[in-house]
């Protein structure tokens, strides 16, 4: 008998636990990860020319292929910036000599998700030769950053460059990617962050508080009303509101409308734009960096 009721609880113990065997296992092979595209681009100091840069340094041409290959490796996807650059010098595609323009514009079209800036430092001491590389990934369509770290190569006896520049890659590729990976996770997850500022040209006879058709609401009212429709999943946070200005410092945006289309800061200042025309609103609209700027005359 008692081997009997022993055999009956060891029975019940084994079905007891086979839901929650079976539940790990699903919970683990339901996680995605969601990957960018990537272009890794150099770094410019003053004084220097970013169309010509890799051209007289072969060390910044070393960085960029072992960055470039490390992404490979994890399963990126990525952009070619030589390939980039070459297209549009072919195509007369630059507009001014400003470097930042030049940056923008290559970025641009390049149709990455993230851009990696590769800043190489090569020190050289009586007590041997080091590289330092400081890397930074910044969201394309806002220009937040990610991820930030700084790659040593150690002091070695050697005037081989290429490969301390390899050495500095390798010993920060590792959690400089997991960050980023991260940071792109969360922004898919949660959308990405801009700001709005929402203020009154002068001589402007309308206010936050001025009741608008047709809903007869308070505009500021109005406007948080159309914030928690439009921010993705309702995501936003007002930084404070007064009778003459209203400051969103983290509104959530979609990586992708619903075509799978990247969607952009400047996408949704149009529907911001066409909200305030259909209260028969004029405003004028800036953008400066992950910032919408809406003037109400």
């Amino acid at each position: 008998m008692k081997n009997y009721q022993l055999k009956i609880v060891a029975f019940l113990l084994l079905v007891l636990s086979a839901p929650k065997l079976s539940s790990q296992v699903n919970t683990s092979s339901q996680i995605q990860t969601v990957q960018p595209k990537i272009m890794v681009i150099p770094y410019v100091k003053g004084g220097e020319d970013l169309r010509t840069i890799l051209e007289s340094d072969i060390n910044k041409r070393i960085a960029l292929t072992k960055i470039k290959e490390s992404f490979d490796t994890r399963g990126f996807t990525t952009v070619d910036f030589v390939a980039r650059l070459k297209s549009a010098k072919d195509n007369n595609i630059f507009t001014s000599d400003n470097q930042t323009d030049i940056k923008d514009q290559i970025v641009q079209m390049s149709g990455a998700d993230i851009y990696v800036q590769a800043e190489v430092d090569i020190n050289k001491t009586g007590s041997g030769n080091s590289v330092d590389l400081l890397l930074t990934a910044f969201e394309v369509s806002t220009g937040n950053s990610l991820s930030n770290k700084v790659g040593q190569s150690g002091k070695f006896y050697t005037d081989d460059f290429g490969k301390l520049t390899s050495k500095a890659v390798e010993s920060v590729s590792e959690d400089f990617l997991n960050v980023m990976q991260t940071k792109f996770t969360d922004i898919v997850n949660n959308g990405k962050s801009i700001n709005m500022d929402i203020s009154f040209a002068q001589g402007s006879s309308q206010k936050m508080s001025s009741e608008i058709a047709p809903e007869n609401l308070p505009l500021s009212d109005q406007i948080e009303m159309w914030m928690e429709n439009n921010a993705y999943k309702n995501n936003y946070h007002i930084q404070g509101t007064t009778d003459l200005r209203m400051i969103f410092d983290d509104v959530r945006i979609p990586l992708k409308d619903q075509n799978g289309k990247n969607y952009n800061t400047n996408k949704f200042a149009l529907e911001i734009f066409k909200f305030f025309r259909a209260l028969n609103l004029q405003v004028d609209k800036d953008i400066k960096g992950n910032t919408i700027y809406i003037t109400i005359k």
